[in-house]
């Protein structure tokens, strides 16, 4: 009775060299699953740090292209900026057309020790007739100080009508220590404004400067103490080369 059941038992178990081909098999497996598993890292670790620059890169440039995309638009009370050619387009008062007034504003940032304010309080203009107003800044620090001006027009709405054709706020501005000056600034309205059923009411508008600290110019100050130096040193080796040469 058990022989039968010993050969069926024998028959059921597979031989040696199948065992041997299983084990390899199984080792190959997790060979290759290993093998996935580490180009799978290496993918999703490349994907993250790519990610990861690729957000550098766009937080870096973010604000100047924010900066252009307001300007264009008008978005957000952003003035446009006007080349030659929409410049002399828009330059055209309307016959008839809505006095606005203009009223200026002026703010300056805690960390930038300059004075600033407009020169006049507003002006009156028609669409499509220019006009030309001045800020004042002065740097009360005792060194160079390099700034920047942000600006917006209220209601915002209004900014894509709002056309600057020159402005101080176009470029970072130096000031040497004490030193003030007046900036302009050259701007029309759009006549398309008096179409704007949502201007409709609107005839008092705000042009506001902001004004920011870029760098301090104390490198300047030490270069001129360097050459100072250099003067003063100069003399005296002579002087010893002199009597060197002399002896």
């Amino acid at each position: 009775m058990l022989a039968p059941a010993l050969r069926r038992a024998c028959a059921r178990r597979p031989p040696p060299h199948w065992r041997h081909r299983s084990l390899s098999s199984r080792a190959e497996a997790r060979a290759r699953a290993e093998r996935d598993l580490g180009e799978r890292n290496t993918r999703v670790l490349l994907y993250g740090c790519s990610v990861v620059v690729s957000t550098l890169g766009l937080c870096y440039a973010s604000v100047p292209l924010y900066k252009v995309f307001c300007q264009t638009t008008g978005f957000g009370g952003t003035t446009k900026r006007a080349d030659p050619e929409e410049a002399a387009r828009l330059l055209a008062p309307v016959e008839g057309g809505r006095v606005l007034r203009v009223t200026f504003d002026a703010h300056v940032s805690d960390s930038l020790p300059w004075s600033f304010a407009p020169a006049q309080r507003d002006v009156r203009l028609v669409p499509g007739e220019s006009a030309l107003a001045f800020y004042t800044a002065t740097n009360t620090a005792d060194h160079a100080i390099t700034g920047v001006a942000t600006y917006n027009v209220q209601p915002p709405q209004a900014g894509q009508y709002f056309v600057k054709i020159q402005c101080f706020c176009f470029d970072e501005q130096r000031l040497g220590a004490g030193e003030e000056v007046d900036m302009p600034v050259l701007f029309v309205v759009d006549p398309a404004y008096l179409d704007d059923p949502a201007l409709k009411r609107v005839s008092n508008l705000t042009l506001s400067y902001n004004f920011f600290k870029t760098g301090d110019d104390l490198d300047d100050d030490d270069d001129d103490d360097d050459d100072d130096d250099d003067v003063e040193l100069y003399p005296g080796d002579d002087d010893e080369g002199d009597g060197a040469r002399g002896a």
